[in-house]
């Protein structure tokens, strides 16, 4: 094997890395939002991303059978539906359970993951215990190759550029609008902003929300690189624990640095060994890592 073709499977493994980054990134901003900045462990947080996932099958399968000259045009689309209802059930979940377990963080992890294996048997219950993939549009199809023996997936640069959207969205909303000053307020005090007039619950109800959403879109970016089951999200709620916690509970900034870093190794070593060793050494270097910086990459400067 020449220096050549050593390169270009290096390069091909590195962005098979940048998907799974993606999808980690994604994940781990709906959970740095909601974990990080509420305290709240949400163990359901995958089967949000499973919404948004089930959400393109069923628009690809709805385009497919009523109107089948719009499949090219059906994604986008889907997508934007995908947050709305990954939203709407976010909202509904924190009115009618996460708000009565503010500050008792074991109660609030054992109601989720018994809300997630009732999410998980209505999904089995409605739609099936098969695992199903949508039928995605001919412009997400095929590869671009910049060089010869280079071959990059089109729908791993969708799935980029997507990521890039919604991570700079999050960004300008938590930094530069009204939702976002008052989600930075009752972080640092929660007494303080009821007492200048800021309305908490309905700011943690709208951000768990938001979160949400966020997965949604995850799990629509999901269906580009993988099957989509009633367990497809809790394979990924390790994972997004791992992203937010290693970069810091409450920076975004260590959210992405983290899921970069995570994913990269973990698909780079994937090429030198079996799928199981390598997810063994990412977790040891995470370990490592966290033993010496236990406060996480980028410790947030609010937390206490």
């Amino acid at each position: 094997m020449t220096f050549s073709e050593m390169l270009n499977i290096g390069l091909m493994q590195g962005f098979a890395g940048l998907s799974l980054f993606s999808v980690l990134l994604l994940m781990g901003l709906g959970l740095a939002i909601i974990f990080g900045q509420m305290g709240v462990i949400n163990m359901a947080h995958g089967e949000f991303m499973t919404i948004g996932a089930y959400t393109i099958f069923l628009g690809s399968t709805l385009t497919e059978k009523f109107a089948p000259g719009f499949v090219a045009y059906y994604f986008p689309i889907a997508i934007c539906v995908a947050f709305v209802l990954a939203f709407a059930a976010g909202w509904l979940v924190e009115w009618a359970l996460i708000r009565h377990l503010y500050k008792r963080p074991l109660d609030t992890l054992l109601a989720t993951w018994g809300l997630s294996l009732a999410i998980q048997q209505a999904f089995r219950s409605g739609i099936g215990p098969k695992e199903v993939s949508p039928t995605l549009p001919d412009w997400l199809l095929g590869s671009w190759a910049p060089a010869e023996g280079l071959d990059i997936p089109i729908n791993g640069l969708f799935v980029l550029a997507l990521t890039a959207i919604v991570t700079g969205g999050v960004m300008l909303a938590l930094y530069k609008s009204r939702w976002g000053l008052r989600v930075r307020a009752t972080v640092s005090n929660r007494q303080m902003a009821n007492a200048i007039g800021i309305n908490t619950k309905k700011t943690d109800r709208l951000t768990f929300a938001i979160g949400c959403g966020i997965a949604g879109v995850a799990g629509a970016a999901f269906t580009t690189i993988g099957s989509t089951g009633p367990t497809s999200g809790s394979l990924y709620i390790v994972d997004a624990f791992l992203v937010v916690t290693f970069g810091g509970a409450a920076s975004l900034l260590g959210t992405v640095a983290s899921a970069f870093g995570i994913a990269q190794t973990q698909s780079i070593s994937e090429f030198f060994m079996s799928g199981s060793m390598a997810k063994v050494l990412t977790l040891s270097l995470i370990v490592l890592i966290l033993m010496m910086r236990p406060q996480g990459l980028f410790a947030s400067k609010v937390r206490r």
